[in-house]
This record gives C-alpha cells, structure tokens and sequence, in this order.
C-alpha cells in the first residue's frame, strides 16, 4: 500500500479498517449524546419519526453519491460531481459551503470538550482547553495519514461499544431485568406525559431540522476512502452498511431514551439524552460516564472536522477554485496548508465565542444551518445529470441507485418541501435565509471565478 505522496497528491494510506470505522462512528459527535435531548424535549416520543425520516433520506442520499463515487473516486466528493454535472459555479459554491460547515464543527466540538474538561479541572478556563484540543487535533491531521486513520479507528471503537453497551442497558431495564431502577416501560412512549406526539406534528418536522445536524458527515467517507488502495470497493462497502448503522446507532439508541426517559423531564436538555437515561436506570456514576464519553466522541469528531474541511479546501485549490499554495502537499501526501488554514480559522472562531458579543458566535452558527439539505439537494441533482453519462463509460454501473429516476425525484421534491418549510418556521427562518443568503454570496463569487478563468484560458489560446 503506497503510504507516501508527492507534492500535489494525497496518499493512499488508509486501511480497509480505518475506512471500515470511519463510516460507522466517524462523525458520530456531541450531537447524539447530548443535542438529541433537545429534540425529544422539544417532540417529545414522536423524536424518533424525525431520526427515522432523516435516516432514510440519508441512505438514499448515500446510496446517490456512492454510485458517482464507485464510478469516480475523488477526495471532492459530491463537489466535484456537481462541478461536473452542474456547472463550476455549482462545485464551488457547494464545496466552500461544506469547507463552511466542517470548519464551524471544529469550535462547536472544542467547545463542548472544554466544557468537560473545565468540569473536571476547574482551575483551567474552558476556552483554553477548547483552543489547546484544537491545536493538538491539528497536529495529529499534519502526519501522515494512516496515523490519523489509526488514531480514528480506536477513538471510533470507544463510541461503538459505549453506544451498544447503552442499548444493552436500555433494553435490560425496559425487560425489567436491571434491579433497583424506575423505569416505567413502554407506556412511556405513547399513553403517558400527553401521547406519542404531545406538541403536534409542527414540532416534529422542527425536530427533523435538528437531527439533520446530527446526521451530516456520514458522506465524508467517499471523501475518507480515496485516500485508500481500493476506494471503489471501500465506498460500496460503507455505503451499503450505511442503513444498519443507522438503525442501530440513532433510531436503536433514541428509542431507549424515550422508552424509558419522559419527553417532559426537566433535566432531559439540561445534562443530556444519554446521561438522563442512565440516571433514571440508577448506573452509578453516570454523569462522569458520559462526560468521558462525549470527550472521546466530541475529540474524534472535531479531528475528523478537520480532516474534512482540509481534504475539501484541498480539492478546491485543485480545481483552481481555492488559492494554489492549499492544493500542495507534504512527502507523506498530507496537504499541510490546508490543514493549517482549516484549524487556524476554527480556532480563532473558538476564541471569538468567548471574546466577542455571543450575537456574532449565533450569527456563524446559524449561517451553517441549512447546508445539510443543501449538500444533500447538490448531490441528488448531480447523480439525477451523471447518471446517463456513467452509463456512456460503462456498460454496467458496478454500484447503482434504487428506482432511478423515481427515488431521485423524490428526494429533490422533499428536500425542496423541507427547506419551504423551515423559511416558513418561525424557529428555523433565520438559519435557512442565513444559509441561503450564504450560497448566493459564494455562488456569485464562484461565476465571478469561473468566469475569470474561462478568460485566461481564451487568453491563453489566442497567445
């Protein structure tokens, strides 16, 4: 396996297994162990309607992009399909927008690690902790890159087991085999705190915003596995386990919580979905437990954010859409530049969480919102155009998606239905014009862009 590059190209260091664990629990962060208490606070049991909805258009969407990314592995990923199916314009502005939202992740996961840790020492302010995981992560993304594969192997390996050992638990005190707890049972799910959904519907399709959130990333393996010996054949692999994961990671885990957590518990948001649970089934020491496990998760995410946003302003430099000193790379393949230029901007928006007024840290936040449908809609249009074209180069697609083009359509028409929905929602409006007004902007700077190298390339020619 070819563990060094040259200038200019990424190595193929990643081991089937790191690929293997990237896609199961990569980008499993703070999201599922502490934010999914908001949503089921906000819908109550109804929460897992949202994760069940999100999760199938996330398999669909997946199953979409791996059959472009089988075809033609890139670390672009979907950017660079739409550059292809689309138009340049479409590459640039849905990659800089998905550098945009990876980069935001860095300070919203060194933030929640300096939560944990200043718990635990104190003495230490939190954003100094925030600032000092952020540099040490990035140091990690700076050698080569099957050591940081090793290193999200095993952090990934943590975050499964204490996922399984939480089901486990749930579902041992829900058969009322854990003595000594006070769980209710089922009930608590649909006759019991106001029914199965006591805020309405509106609230759901609101929760369904939010569990996007924590969705997001899962397409990054396609972006993970070109730095692999076999990319075709590891992205089939995790784009096919894709639904298992799923299942078993956030709808199995979030039914436990609302089995046996009442939606109107008032610590629910406060300490966490997760942490709750526990309490409620009397695991002793439940607060360190999670904490030690939001650290971890919150520690492998962020370093995969990093990863992400580094490999995506990689590609971009690649195509010319990004300055040139960011599509170098180092002897060991590794585009140092860009990692710099990702963690340098994550940390200084750390910093300003605590040193600017908070309306500038939610105005950044709230710019990121939206993008998750945003980068979902790119890639179905993008696989919608692509598809006659992979056909042309090859007889028989080796990786194709389902009930093409009926499926298709119909994630367009619902990704559509959803982003009218939350311009329309009072609690989201702000997040989708704040997104939305951000694509125009780097759109109308990637036809400025794409314009300005169509006629250097006509100059060129002529002279």
């Amino acid at each position: 396996m070819n563990t060094v590059g040259t200038d200019g190209n990424l190595a193929q260091g990643f081991k089937p297994r790191h690929v293997t664990m990237l896609s199961i629990a990569g980008i499993i962060g703070a999201g599922l162990f502490v934010g999914s208490g908001h949503a089921i606070a906000a819908a109550g049991p109804a929460t897992i309607v949202s994760y069940f909805v999100a999760g199938t258009l996330v398999v669909l969407v997946m199953r979409m992009l791996g059959e472009m990314a089988v075809a033609h592995p890139d670390t672009g990923s979907f950017s660079t399909y739409a550059d292809q199916a689309i138009g340049r314009w479409a590459g640039y502005t849905i990659g800089w927008l998905y550098w945009w939202f990876w980069v935001l992740v860095i300070p919203i996961e060194a933030l929640a690690a300096g939560h944990v840790l200043n718990a635990w020492f104190p003495q230490v302010d939190s954003w100094i902790f925030a600032l000092a995981s952020v540099l040490l992560l990035a140091c990690t993304n700076l050698f080569s890159v099957a050591k940081y594969g090793e290193f999200e192997f095993w952090f990934a390996i943590l975050k499964v087991t204490a996922i399984l050992g939480f089901i486990g638990l749930g579902f041992a005190a829900l058969m009322g085999w854990l003595p000594e707890h006070e769980v209710s049972g089922l009930s608590t799910l649909m006759a019991e705190h106001g029914g199965f959904a006591p805020n309405g519907w509106s609230a759901v399709i609101g929760a369904f915003i939010t569990v996007m959130f924590s969705f997001i990333g899962t397409e990054a393996v396609t972006i993970a596995a070109s730095e692999s010996s076999d990319p075709s054949r590891n992205i089939a692999k995790a784009t096919r386990s894709v639904i298992w994961r799923i299942s078993t990671f956030y709808i199995l885990s979030i039914f436990v919580i609302i089995s046996v957590v009442p939606w109107n518990d008032p610590q629910l948001a406060v300490v966490g979905s997760y942490q709750r649970a526990l309490e409620i089934m009397n695991v002793p020491n439940a607060a360190f437990m999670v904490d030690l496990v939001v650290l971890v998760a919150v520690t492998s995410c962020m370093n995969s954010s990093i990863y992400i946003a580094s490999r995506m302003m990689f590609s971009l430099a690649r195509r010319g859409d990004a300055p040139s000193m960011f599509k170098h790379t180092s002897k060991a393949g590794v585009p140092r530049a860009a990692v710099f230029g990702s963690t340098l901007i994550g940390a200084s928006i750390a910093i300003l969480n605590y040193f600017a007024p908070k309306g500038v840290f939610e105005f950044l936040l709230a710019s990121s919102g939206a993008i998750a449908l945003l980068v979902y809609l790119v890639i179905a249009i993008s696989q919608l155009r692509m598809r006659r074209r992979l056909e042309r180069e090859s007889t028989q697609l080796k990786f194709r998606m389902w009930l093409f083009p009926w499926l298709t359509w119909g994630v367009i028409v619902f990704i559509g239905c959803a982003l009218a929905v939350m311009m329309f929602t009072e609690a989201h409006r702000a997040e989708v014009s704040a997104t939305l007004s951000l694509a125009i902007l780097i759109s109308f700077l990637g036809i400025v862009t794409t314009r300005g190298h169509s006629r250097k390339v006509v100059a060129r020619s002529l002279g």
